[in-house]
């Protein structure tokens, strides 16, 4: 649960929850559980956040990277983001990517931390800490992610790009909304506020309080 809550913060959210809890073989209902914080809190953020932003007087550089370096969804970032203005929308999607970026190095330094600091498995028995240990724990998304992105930028003319764009636009729409559509059927918010869960909660909005923080002051370093 640790791990799989510092990653959604500090990485990109619900995707480095989930090649976190890959990695590490993590229990699908805690898994659920930080997804649904993730989704959860990004609500309130995508309204609250462009209007302080408006409210401060924050130039739209400066809005757009804290944005996108404190929303941990793509989806709501580009949301806030248009709120902000169009300058503002380029540069939270590019901070913003540029943290999904990163997911699969993060992704590869997880299974390696944790193929050699757990030494057994779910069974108790030994794991000898291989190479292929580390591959069968990494999440092979992560270089589905990273092939297609190199494909799209450099291998394909922006005539084809813009020809298969729509369809698979159409393609990942349906299972995005299908696994966040499963994910909401696990998920109880009773048992997000119920005594057991208030320390992973509490966890959880302190992380996001200073990112949120850390973030601000990052953004008017770079462009204030």
């Amino acid at each position: 649960m640790t791990m799989m809550i510092a990653s959604a913060v500090s990485i990109c959210g619900v995707s480095a929850a989930i090649a976190t809890a890959g990695a590490i073989r993590g229990d699908a209902k805690k898994l659920s559980y930080v997804v649904s914080l993730v989704l959860i809190t990004a609500i309130p953020m995508i309204i609250l956040m462009p209007y302080i932003a408006n409210y401060w007087g924050m130039s739209e550089k400066i809005a757009g990277a804290w944005l996108g370096g404190s929303i941990d969804t793509t989806g709501a970032v580009v949301a806030s983001g248009a709120l902000v203005g169009e300058e503002a929308l380029k540069v939270s999607i590019i901070v913003k990517f540029s943290q999904n970026v990163l997911l699969g190095l993060a992704a590869f330094a997880i299974s390696v931390y944790w193929t050699y600091t757990k030494k057994t498995d779910e069974k108790g028995q030994a794991i000898k800490p291989t190479l292929g240990v580390i591959w069968e724990r990494f999440p092979k998304f992560v270089l589905g992610f990273i092939l297609a992105s190199l494909l799209f930028s450099f291998f394909l003319s922006q005539e084809k790009i813009t020809i298969v764009k729509e369809s698979l636009k159409n393609i990942q729409t349906f299972w995005f909304v299908l696994a966040f559509t499963c994910i909401g059927l696990e998920t109880k918010f009773s048992d997000i506020f119920n005594t057991d869960s208030k320390k992973p909660l509490y966890a959880f909005l302190l992380a996001q309080t200073f990112n949120i923080l850390i973030t601000l002051v990052i953004a008017y370093l770079l462009f204030g």
